[in-house]
């Protein structure tokens, strides 16, 4: 089953953590075209963490120095995109996907992981949309962060969506590089709590509909042999 995606479930994670997983899993994705990993996904959170993508412009090492002092970790990486920020309350999702067994599309891959975020925020009453702009958003507030990399047609990295999540972590930097824009949650937009652990189910729903994929939970031991990798 081609379109059969393994759900990992890391729990909170170190992101440096996170990235050694991303290319263990990745690396397996790669090579198991015929084996029982062909697609994972990984739901994790993060401690707070500014990252940075490919496009370093305007965050030098004085701006990484100012971050840290904030009581951040900063991590440079290999994503589209320039800086967003990680933390409790955020549900971070990384489908280390074969986009062979899809569609061989990285556009294709991102619109549809844009439609996921936006079916989700319909669920709880949120009017989401995509712009010019990366990211899934409501009105002129960035609701969610979408950043990739792709290495023959696998991918990594993946989408930050904010589920109750301190926004004010965001003040100290322009979000994704997008001067006058803001960000915003579920929370703030739904008026009620929606945390991570309710939030995932519902996600789950909108990726199964919107990659037309099955979804299945990895065996305990299965998990903790891939965390074990990343020490």
């Amino acid at each position: 089953m081609p379109r059969l995606v393994h759900i990992l479930r890391a729990g909170k994670l170190d992101y440096h953590k996170s990235l050694r997983l991303q290319k263990v899993i990745s690396s397996t994705v790669l090579k198991d075209s015929t084996g029982p990993f062909r697609n994972v996904l990984i739901l994790t959170e993060h401690d707070p963490v500014y990252t940075v993508g490919i496009r370093t412009k305007d965050y030098g090492p004085a701006e990484e120095q100012r971050l840290k002092t904030l009581g951040a970790q900063f991590v440079r990486t290999n994503r589209g995109g320039l800086i967003t920020f990680h933390g409790p309350g955020q549900l971070v999702a990384y489908p280390i996907l074969n986009l062979k067994n899809f569609q061989p599309s990285v556009r294709w891959y991102v619109c549809h992981i844009e439609k996921t975020i936006i079916e989700l925020c319909r669920r709880y009453g949120i009017r989401a949309a995509t712009t010019e702009d990366t990211g899934v958003w409501v009105q002129d507030r960035k609701i969610c962060a979408i950043g990739i990399h792709a290495s023959r047609y696998v991918t990594t990295h993946g989408l930050a969506l904010n589920c109750n999540n301190d926004l004010r972590w965001f003040e100290h930097i322009v979000p994704c590089g997008i001067p006058g824009k803001g960000v915003t949650s579920l929370s703030v937009e739904a008026g009620r709590e929606l945390g991570v652990d309710s939030v995932t189910s519902e996600f789950l729903k909108s990726l199964r509909v919107t990659l037309e994929c099955d979804l299945e939970e990895m065996q305990e031991s299965q998990r903790d042999s891939f965390l074990r990798d990343i020490g």
